[in-house]
């Protein structure tokens, strides 16, 4: 952290624009990471402005220029410190993350939402699988509860399970799944993988586990240092739980059902570990890389014993 004093330096800035342009100047002049929901300078200060001030994203321009109060500006210098300075990623200072166009509340509990999964369950994950016959879901490392919350809204006739190891994070899932209304259809399961989830069969088993290992956690930007550690290292070069997913997939997926895994960098170390599974890596029209997909046989055939 600087020296430098936000509330000395804006303190000429009056309107919703002026803390825009300043922060824009200001992200420009630090150099911040973008990945959490944005990739560029703008979207991420015209979040934080907008989301600190409970604006719409869509907001009509003539507000812009109205002026603030001496709260409202003093509550944009002390988010501005921890965004810029800090390095605190805009989603856990509003609180506010969106996911397949929902919004998801996030904190420092949970991983901020960001999975190419979501482009997947917008399209039911056809053609993948009949949606039709979709009537069981799993999401294990549900984290914010956002996959499984996004699989209750695509299929509404399904009964959706979301597992996670934390009760920190499945406390966040909780509000998230009150504040979209699923309770009836949605159950949350304190697990480690697989070892508490129903001896059912799903349709669709997807996940976004921990996958990054050791050494690769050390590179990181420090903005994902923000992000609980639980859920994103794990050993053996990232594979650990990806390992226990595909070793025990078999017992809770149904015959037509089909696995999706999100493995980010650690793609080369699983195909690597697992020559000869054909693994179908997932294209994305709207940018992300590292998601494979398999059926019930291709599991069955080169995962059948226990790992």
């Amino acid at each position: 952290m600087t020296d430098f004093c936000y509330v000395t330096a804006a303190k000429d800035l009056k309107t919703v624009t002026d803390f825009l342009r300043f922060g824009l100047s200001r992200a420009a002049a630090c150099a911040l990471y973008y990945g959490h929901g944005t990739d560029n300078a703008w979207d991420d200060i015209w979040a934080l402005v907008l989301g600190s001030l409970a604006l719409p994203f869509d907001v009509d321009p003539l507000l812009l220029n109205g002026r603030l109060t001496t709260a409202e500006r003093a509550l944009l210098c002390e988010r501005f410190e921890q965004r810029i300075e800090k390095r605190i990623p805009v989603p856990y200072l509003t609180h506010e993350a969106y996911f397949c166009d929902l919004p998801f509340y996030v904190d420092e509990r949970v991983l901020i939402p960001r999975s190419p999964i979501a482009e997947l369950i917008k399209q039911q994950f056809s053609p993948w699988i009949n949606p039709m016959s979709v009537e069981h879901v799993l999401d294990l490392c549900t984290g914010s509860g956002c996959i499984a919350i996004a699989c209750c809204e695509a299929f509404p006739d399904a009964m959706v399970d979301a597992v996670d190891i934390s009760p920190a994070a499945l406390a966040v899932a909780e509000i998230n799944r009150q504040r979209h209304g699923v309770a009836d259809v949605l159950t949350l399961i304190e697990s480690d993988c697989f070892t508490q989830v129903p001896t059912i069969r799903y349709n669709i088993i997807v996940s976004n586990p921990p996958y990054v290992g050791h050494e690769e956690m050390q590179t990181l930007p420090c903005e994902y240092q923000h992000e609980p550690v639980l859920a994103l290292e794990t050993a053996d070069n990232g594979l650990a739980i990806i390992d226990r997913i595909l070793h025990q997939a078999r017992h809770y997926l149904a015959e037509d059902g089909i696995l999706v895994v999100e493995v980010g960098n650690s793609e080369n170390a699983l195909i690597d570990a697992y020559p000869h599974v054909p693994f179908t890596w997932l294209d994305f029209e709207h940018g992300g890389q590292g998601v494979f997909l398999l059926t019930y046989q291709q599991i069955s055939e080169h995962f059948s014993e226990p790992s």
